[in-house]
């Protein structure tokens, strides 16, 4: 299946300058990688020969796991670099990282990073493609894409474009600590290009108004009040309270009882409209930003969303890579 269209870009930096047809490509891509992960052989030779390397300076788990299976579904050879246990640890810069990764060879960097702009930064010290697998209170393109397959999957009634990756007059709720979330940022972009009209909800200490400036012109609206956030709302997307980004000693909100009172998404909130759906990035909190009854239920995407993740990330390689052996034959068409 080697597309007839190609990106724009080299990079995957971010989703802020990708059009709306460049996110319909990457999303139609990972739709026939998400079939190929449910064949009995799950690999492909799409990659082979490039060499990967996952360079993550904090912790994850999903991120992590769901790139190196991707790499490795796509037949890459794979690096595994973290922070612990490197020469980061004995005080060596990014750069200077970065400069001894390129010396080995790689064509393409993943890279998570602490500091908003290190994918960018990255860029201008490696030849070869570089991925942003999540920089500061920056951009998460990669969450925002497997969200949006996700969507693209629900029965929402009367909304039956969303296979096509055509969300007008979808709704979405994006709902939690906005001010630090590198996902909100992303989905923001991602959803809006689409067509969707997302609404941002949380304590107004954790949305400053340089976050809904930075929105400006888009189809954006901001609450502080759950129950008008999820009036009319098609998909609520909870958010982790991002308790390491927020640099002080002085809690945002109260308590975190007071605020799962306040903006968790409880068993009432789908008893009140039964054709929500309720989507998380995870790590997901229990009794915090959804009850655990929530996560658990038939109205809970989340697991979903970390196989369409693994899809999604393999076609984000594949189509930055050029590879072109991806046939549809391979695919199962």
């Amino acid at each position: 299946m080697a597309p007839a269209e190609s990106l724009r870009h080299r990079h995957l930096l971010g989703l802020a300058d990708y059009d709306a047809d460049e996110i319909r490509l990457l999303l139609s891509t990972a739709r026939a990688f998400r079939d190929v992960l449910d064949r009995p052989i799950k690999r492909v030779p799409s990659l082979r020969g490039v060499t990967c390397c996952n360079l993550f300076f904090e912790n994850s788990t999903r991120t992590r796991l769901s790139f190196e299976l991707a790499e490795k579904r796509l037949s890459a050879d794979v690096m595994n670099f973290s922070a612990s246990g490197s020469s980061v640890s004995k005080g060596e810069t990014l750069k200077d990282t970065a400069r001894n990764i390129e010396a080995m060879k790689v064509d393409l960097a993943v890279i998570r990073h602490r500091s908003a702009g290190a994918a960018h930064f990255l860029t201008r010290c490696i030849d070869g493609i570089v991925v942003n697998a999540g920089d500061g209170q920056h951009e998460h393109p990669t969450q925002a894409l497997l969200d949006a397959l996700t969507i693209s999957t629900l029965a929402v009634p009367g909304r039956d474009g969303l296979g096509v990756f055509d969300f007008s007059g979808l709704r979405v709720t994006i709902l939690g600590d906005i001010a630090h979330s590198r996902v909100a940022r992303s989905n923001v972009y991602g959803l809006t290009a689409l067509g969707a009209h997302v609404t941002l909800c949380g304590p107004r200490t954790m949305m400053p108004m340089e976050v809904v400036a930075a929105l400006d012109g888009r189809a954006v609206t901001v609450t502080d009040r759950l129950d008008e956030a999820l009036d009319g709302c098609d998909v609520a997307m909870a958010l982790r309270i991002q308790l390491e980004r927020q640099g002080t000693d002085v809690g945002l909100t109260p308590s975190l009882r007071e605020y799962h009172t306040m903006y968790g998404i409880r068993p009432e909130h789908l008893e009140q409209n039964p054709d929500l759906w309720v989507m998380h990035p995870g790590p997901v909190n229990r009794g915090v930003e959804l009850a655990g009854e929530v996560v658990d239920s038939d109205r809970s995407v989340i697991l979903s969303q970390v196989t369409n993740g693994v899809a999604v990330r393999m076609a984000v390689l594949y189509l930055l890579a050029g590879a072109d052996s991806f046939t549809d034959a391979e695919a199962g068409a």
